[in-house]
């Protein structure tokens, strides 16, 4: 199994909007089949690597990261296969929660005289697609937020200078989570101050739908995120009376329900994943970034910390109304790495 999720993982940010999924086959103590799911519309793993045994798989084992689907999509269903070709053991890490399958295939494959067993290193396989997951469940995005500050908590200078706090490699890292994202978000005081591109740069892959998050997007159309836009990946998203004087050549504008003065996140996330954004990365600034870690929709924080103390600037953080330590925002399943000169923490909030 521990092979099979290396497998998928090669897929990451290319298999959208499913997941992925890697399955490894195992006869007389050998592995004899190997796959992975490429890209969204190719064979799915336990396919590619049923053809990588060919006839070896008979009376083999098959370990694969996700219950085998059940259903006709862009390819065939996988439990059927699996029984064709006359495997006859599969160890599946976790069910898949997609209303299509959801037991389905398991039962499937049961059915056809496959014995069938979940659960293997299922908190693993549960991380690698927890995008996925979190989407089939609830039809929202998972939104992770990425901070770059000082070791003082320091996100640019008093001035705004914010570059660069981060050194290059936490810099490439994050390009390559754009690449792996379906949309990046920044509020305006972002786009004021830094003018960003908000495309992929330093590493190969494709670029994330580039969203505004502002109640009064007031932008000057010289800034990149209008004169960049010959792929139609830039959206506003504001309130109704704003989008009603908004318009450009490619540009997307959301009209979003208002909340206490701002815009409702709630309503956002609901439009964002009826719209398909799966993953949704938060880059700033510090007032976006304090209004989905108040409002409890941040499902995981990736804070790069650079060995520098700016003193007086901009908080990352502001007022997240804590008024004793017991309502502090805490965080389980985290770690911390080394990227680059930086220190990364990675976590996930307690509850998500």
């Amino acid at each position: 199994m521990k092979m099979a999720l290396e497998l998928a993982e090669r897929g990451r940010g290319k298999t959208t909007p499913n997941p992925m999924v890697g399955a490894v086959i195992v006869k007389n103590g050998r592995v004899v089949g190997r796959g992975y799911h490429k890209k969204a519309g190719t064979a799915h793993a336990e396919i590619v690597a049923l053809k990588d045994a060919a006839r070896a798989a008979r009376g083999a084992t098959m370990y694969v990261t996700l219950e085998p689907c059940c259903h006709f999509g862009r390819t065939g269903p996988c439990a059927m296969a699996v029984i064709d070709a006359g495997i006859k053991r599969v160890y599946y890490a976790i069910k898949d929660p997609n209303p299509l399958v959801n037991g389905r295939g398991a039962a499937m494959l049961r059915k056809g005289g496959v014995e069938t067993q979940a659960g293997p290193m299922r908190s693993e396989a549960s991380r690698l697609n927890e995008v996925y997951l979190k989407f089939v469940t609830t039809g929202r995005p998972f939104v992770t937020l990425k901070l770059a500050q000082s070791l003082d908590g320091r996100i640019a200078a008093s001035t705004g200078d914010a570059a660069w706090i981060s050194d290059m490699e936490s810099r490439r890292m994050v390009h390559r989570l754009r690449a792996e994202s379906d949309a990046v978000v920044v509020g305006s005081g972002t786009v004021h101050a830094d003018n960003p591109g908000l495309t992929v740069r330093m590493v190969k892959g494709r670029n994330p739908y580039r969203i505004v998050l502002s109640s009064h997007p007031d932008f000057k159309r010289s800034l990149k995120l209008f004169t960049n836009n010959d792929d139609a990946r830039t959206i506003i998203a504001t309130t109704k009376a704003a989008a009603e004087r908004l318009s450009g050549k490619n540009l997307t504008v959301w009209s979003l329900k208002k909340r206490r003065g701002g815009i409702d996140l709630e309503d956002f996330l609901e439009k964002a994943g009826r719209f398909g954004i799966m993953s949704m990365l938060v880059e700033g600034g510090g007032a976006l970034a304090t209004s989905f870690l108040h409002a409890g929709l941040v499902d995981k924080v990736m804070l790069f910390t650079a060995p520098m103390i700016i003193g007086k600037g901009m908080a990352g953080v502001d007022d997240l109304h804590v008024t004793n330590i017991a309502k502090a925002i805490r965080f389980t399943n985290y770690a911390f790495t080394p990227s680059g000169g930086d220190i990364l923490f990675t976590g996930y909030p307690k509850g998500k």
